[in-house]
């Protein structure tokens, strides 16, 4: 069995985070629960471990909206982490007054948040993404980039860039910009555009593969399907990666009137869709029921955990919110053994500790009441 790099995290501490004034956790397990009452703040905690990672945490919410209200704005969120035998201080926040967050590990300011890639890969799932294969398109194309970032630490800066150019093009379209600006930018756009959707084509097929693998364990999960499908990827069908590019940018440079009239670009890689089936049942997931939406959602979070793990060498954390309620009795068994298979942390909520019965006798489960944190065992 390969062995792959597993970071931990052993103490976590928030500074002016959502409900925390101050708040320090130590930790020696590989499964944690965090159990309470609604709104007692175990998302938060969850909220907080994903700004140790690229991006913009698990809610995407404005980094004035995390500082704890009533306070001075300024919040941080800090961890030790052990990796390869060496424990590393990280640590990340955002400073009253100033713009952006600051990222440290051991002391030392760095830039850019995507330098917290190379002692952890956090990936999660919360209640908000039930509702991901019914609702827009864009919500499972941030999913999709979630899951390449993941195992490509680029593609975060790659498609914000792509982004950014894309608007400077509109913009340019609406003002009525020359044609050599024009040229400029559509070659910014394409090759951004091409490299975005290769490298989403590349994590679709590797998902593909490594759930296909997955079939043959027998989890008490649907299996999917998944394919990156859209108007761009029906154009770019067969033409090499060097053509793909040249193609795109005259495809904007043609679609110049269409677009201006149009207000916005109409062909792109930004309006591609992630289309996920239920592969036993032949049908799309959106068609499916809500407890099949749910189960083929983990399934996936599953098979990309192990497809990080294989790709960047490191096992990922898990963040899963409320991820047993919905669950029964034996599905809930199941996955808590996956889970504790794949080596990683994990990191758990629910409002009843009942729930989580069935985690091995190691797990760790942390009341939480009031701003503050209890351990109720190990287990």
């Amino acid at each position: 069995m390969t062995e792959f790099r597993t970071a931990q995290l052993t103490r976590l501490s928030l500074t002016g985070f959502r409900n925390y004034a101050a708040l320090s956790i130590d930790i020696s397990a590989k499964l944690v629960t965090f159990v309470g009452a609604n709104g007692a703040g175990k998302t938060n905690i969850l909220e907080a471990i994903s700004f140790l990672t690229a991006g913009r945490g698990l809610r995407r919410a404005t980094l004035a909206d995390v500082a704890q209200k009533g306070g001075e704005g300024s919040w941080s969120v800090a961890a030790t982490v052990m990796l390869d035998g060496l424990e590393t201080k990280i640590g990340t926040g955002l400073a009253a007054g100033t713009p952006g967050r600051k990222v440290r590990i051991d002391g030392e300011e760095v830039r850019g948040s995507e330098s917290l890639l190379d002692y952890m890969r956090v990936l999660w799932l919360v209640p908000s993404m039930d509702g991901l294969f019914t609702g827009p398109g864009s919500d499972r194309r941030r999913f999709l980039d979630r899951l390449t970032l993941a195992i490509d630490p680029s593609h975060g800066r790659r498609v914000a860039d792509f982004e950014n150019a894309l608007r400077q093009r509109n913009r340019l379209l609406d003002q009525g910009g020359g044609d050599a600006f024009l040229t400029a930018l559509e070659q910014q756009v394409a090759e951004l555009g091409t490299a975005v959707a290769i490298a989403r084509g590349e994590t679709v097929g590797l998902l593909s593969q490594m759930i296909a693998e997955q079939v043959a364990q027998a989890l008490p999960f649907p299996h999917a399907s998944v394919a990156l499908e859209g108007a761009f990827e029906a154009e770019m069908l067969g033409l090499s990666a060097s053509d793909r590019e040249d193609h795109y940018r005259q495809m904007l440079k043609d679609g110049r009137p269409r677009d201006r009239a149009a207000g916005r670009t109409l062909n792109g890689p930004h309006l591609s869709d992630l289309k996920v089936f239920h592969a036993t049942k032949k049908m799309p997931a959106a068609q499916s029921s809500t407890g099949e939406q749910k189960a083929l959602l983990i399934g996936l979070v599953l098979a990309h955990a192990e497809l990080t793990a294989k790709v960047s060498g490191m096992t990922p954390v898990l963040l899963l919110d409320e991820i047993a309620a919905h669950l029964d009795p034996g599905r809930r068994s199941s996955l808590f053994q996956k889970l504790n298979s794949l080596g990683g942390q994990v990191f758990m909520t629910g409002t009843d500790s009942a729930l989580f019965e069935a985690l091995p006798g190691d797990a760790h489960v942390f009341e939480i009441e009031d701003g503050k944190s209890r351990l109720c065992s190990p287990r």
